[in-house]
């Protein structure tokens, strides 16, 4: 049977998961628990809330299997989706900086030239890299960036950052900022009955 609920996604765990509830359930919506399951429905509206990884939810919009979702920037820049902001959000501001070691021997970023940078977002690190004329190695992985300078994978990171206590458990600090981040509500152009009226929901 053909699900028509509209869906809206968010992040399952981490810095956005529990500001995104928090603005949804301001807006009235009130999602039920349902054990371990990553689907929740509306208590009163043909609703569900998927719980996703945030690499993840691109693909979920650009499928159209969600209708909205809650990204962060950085992520939506990353991933390059073809996506429709409607509303930027005053929370999860943050910034992708490039960052070294405290007695690292690079001071600017054009010391960076011929170094090894290990990062989660490759494609962002390496736009900036071109548009600033600097050749670099760029080491993607999928996580625990900072500690890739101690095990010498690494010379500097790219990565998010918001209260820098990470960067400074590891002796790191920032270099450079080349993204400044925030929430976005993003939809798609799937046109579905009643998601005119959610987006209006949304929008209050």
């Amino acid at each position: 049977m053909k699900n028509d609920r509209l869906k809206i996604a968010i992040q399952k765990k981490g810095r956005l998961s529990e500001a995104s509830l928090a603005f949804l359930n301001s807006l009235g919506f009130m999602f039920k628990p349902n054990g371990h399951s990553l689907i929740q429905k509306c208590e009163d509206r043909e609703i569900d809330l998927i719980l996703l990884r945030d690499d993840d939810i691109p693909e979920y919009i650009s499928r159209g299997i969600a209708d909205f979702a809650i990204i962060g920037e950085n992520v939506l820049l990353e991933k390059q989706l073809n996506a429709n902001i409607i509303r930027e959000l005053d929370f999860a501001k943050c910034r992708l900086c490039i960052a070294v070691p405290e007695d690292s021997s690079i001071k600017t970023p054009s010391d960076l030239e011929g170094e090894r940078i290990a990062t989660t977002y490759p494609k962002l690190l390496k736009d900036y890299l071109i548009q600033n004329n600097i050749n670099c190695a760029i080491i993607p992985i999928s996580g625990s960036v900072e500690i890739t300078p101690e095990l010498n994978m690494a010379d500097a990171i790219c990565d998010i950052i918001q209260t820098g206590n990470t960067l400074k458990a590891h002796n790191l600090k920032p270099l450079v900022t080349i993204l400044e981040s925030k929430a976005l509500l993003i939809t798609n152009d799937v046109v579905k009955n009643g998601k005119q009226k959610l987006k209006e929901l949304l929008l209050k």
